[in-house]
């Protein structure tokens, strides 16, 4: 089954063939991933859970991503789902595209996980105790604070951006944010969240705040549910697809965030001239997230 969508927000409804959806969906952004995707490490951990399943978004690849993804699939068709945009879009669209699709197919529990695989994908399974434990909590999101005995391996630059990012995300959702651009979140499916969604990012590299900021302000005044969880693990990857004009433009877009958050300016509207075409990679001829033909 091919589903194709030019834009999930015109369909609140879409998917609409859902069964049994897995109660939790990571969401796997790629770009250009073909020459370093560890499909083994997937196939290992989907082998040891029977409640996770992976929705990898290809972002418009040009290499082979989208093909070492069908492949992937069809090892493990009933817990992995593909997605390809028609465009390259960037993290953050890709990102959305794949929430969008996960909350509507009924998971409990989404999430995104960066693609190479810097956090293990074992911490998942701290996050989602975390969030069994305190229903109160919407967010859980990986920090790289090294504390004593942990292995974070991080480089002197990515450090100093990683703590210039904390300052700004403070300010523009106005909670004492430690690590919000490790890429390892979990988010629990609610109205908030997909309202959360509707609209494209606008902070390009630096999204995450930006749906801090959403979320933030959707909730009660006074309610804090986001819970920073420290990672046991973390090793940078080379090849980072972020230039250093995409870091200043994303720091200014952040300037503005805080403007509006704090003193009402009014939101900018995303530069995409249009949401990119978005298509479900058939799953070899068994469907996945319990779709029905």
């Amino acid at each position: 089954m091919t589903i194709v969508s030019s834009n999930f927000d015109a369909d609140p409804m879409f998917p609409v063939a859902c069964n049994t959806p897995a109660p939790i969906t990571i969401v796997v952004p790629c770009y250009n991933e073909a020459s370093r995707l560890d499909a083994a490490a997937f196939q290992t951990y989907i082998d040891t859970r029977n409640d996770v399943s992976f929705l990898f978004v290809d972002d418009g690849s040009r290499d082979d991503t989208l093909e070492c993804l069908s492949t992937l699939q069809a090892t493990r068709p009933h817990r992995i789902t593909v997605l390809s945009l028609s465009q390259n879009s960037g993290k953050a669209e890709a990102v959305r595209q794949g929430l969008i699709f996960a909350t509507n197919a009924g998971a409990q529990l989404v999430g995104y996980w960066d693609a190479d695989l810097a956090t293990p994908l074992d911490a998942i399974d701290d996050f989602v105790r975390v969030a069994n434990k305190f229903q109160d909590v919407s967010v859980v999101f990986g920090s790289r604070r090294a504390l004593l005995g942990h292995r974070i391996e991080r480089t002197l630059k990515r450090r100093m951006v990683s703590r210039l990012c904390a300052v700004l995300a403070r300010q523009a959702v106005r909670l004492p944010l430690g690590d919000t651009q490790c890429g390892a979140k979990l988010l629990r499916n609610t109205g908030d969240l997909r309202d959360a969604l509707k609209s494209p990012f606008t902070a390009g590299w630096l999204f995450d705040v930006e749906l801090f900021a959403r979320l933030s302000a959707r909730m009660p005044k006074g309610r804090c549910a986001f819970y920073e969880q420290p990672l046991c693990e973390w090793d940078e990857i080379p090849g980072s697809k972020v230039s250093g004009s995409a870091i200043v433009k994303s720091g200014m877009r952040m300037l503005r965030l805080i403007a509006e958050t704090r003193f009402g300016l009014p939101a900018l509207q995303n530069e995409m001239q249009a949401v990119p075409v978005a298509r479900v990679v058939d799953a070899p001829k068994t469907p996945t997230f319990g779709w029905v033909n």
